[in-house]
């Protein structure tokens, strides 16, 4: 038996069956083969925190009008992109005034411009993102809505820590901060997937509220139909309540408290009765 077919879900909860063969044992495995059009490199000397002119006009132009405008109406339209728990951001305007950290299941191409508009993520958001597909075509994309190269391995030490200071700067400034925690896409997955601890060592590091976010899928009717092909599933995206970082406690213990409660919240508002993926690894 597939962990597809271990799943199981509440009544009514709707289960895409895209014919994808999703892997059983590396949930952080590269599903998406991204086109390369450009080598990509991250060393210390890249510029992580980039006040250049071209950057600040993008930001101030290109953002709102390629996520606020055009990516709305595709998500609207094609994807039959849905909004839910937005109340959660009213209930909570004074805790999320300075910020926080959105994270969401990763099993879209859009997924991370359909989190910042559901939760009504500022223009001022960074996105820690895999470096190799910063030279896509989407690259330029990428950096200009808020896209950070994360270091491999081979960019060192050096690299890692210019990455490090750059998110500590953005905290400073009071940026929201967006993180996939199951790493990698997996396209119309609905099992929740191990999470990577990086996210919640940033909530505990920064004193920063958790947004969980759930993307979740119901079947293509109606006029829908006009704009894609009857199996791709349409999307909906809800808030969760916040999960708040406890200072008082180690480390260790605080970020495994985050990272669990935060799944087992997701799994909840996704409809997962029997989640076949651990927590974490």
């Amino acid at each position: 038996m597939t962990k597809y077919e271990e799943l199981q879900v509440a009544e009514g909860v709707y289960v895409p069956q895209m014919g994808i063969n999703y892997p059983e044992d590396n949930p952080y495995e590269q599903l998406v083969q991204p086109k390369f059009t450009s080598v990509f490199t991250v060393d210390e000397n890249y510029p992580f925190v980039d006040d250049s002119l071209r950057m600040r006009i993008n930001k101030a132009i290109l953002v709102p009008f390629i996520v606020r405008f055009l990516l709305r109406i595709k998500l609207r339209v094609q994807m039959g992109l849905r909004y839910k728990g937005r109340e959660i951001l009213r209930k909570y305007k004074r805790e999320l005034s300075n910020g926080a950290i959105t994270i969401a299941n990763h099993c879209n191409r859009l997924d991370c411009p359909a989190v910042l508009l559901t939760a009504k993520v500022p223009m001022n958001v960074k996105i820690p993102m895999f470096a190799p597909n910063f030279g896509t075509k989407d690259g330029f994309f990428m950096r200009t809505v808020g896209g950070v190269p994360i270091p491999e391995a081979e960019a060192g030490m050096a690299a890692l820590k210019k990455f490090n200071e750059a998110f500590d700067e953005f905290h400073r400034r009071g940026y929201w901060m967006h993180v996939f925690p199951e790493a990698k896409r997996w396209d119309f997955y609905k099992p929740l997937r191990p999470f990577q601890k990086g996210a919640f060592t940033m909530a505990y590091k920064y004193d920063m509220p958790l947004l969980p976010c759930v993307i979740t899928y119901r079947e293509r009717t109606g006029i829908f139909k006009l704009f894609g092909p009857k199996e791709l599933p349409l999307l909906q995206c809800e808030i969760g309540e916040p999960i708040f970082p406890d200072k008082s406690q180690p480390r260790a213990q605080e970020v495994n408290r985050l990272l669990e409660t935060a799944h087992k919240q997701m799994e909840e508002m996704a409809g997962i009765v029997h989640n076949p993926w651990p927590v974490t690894l």
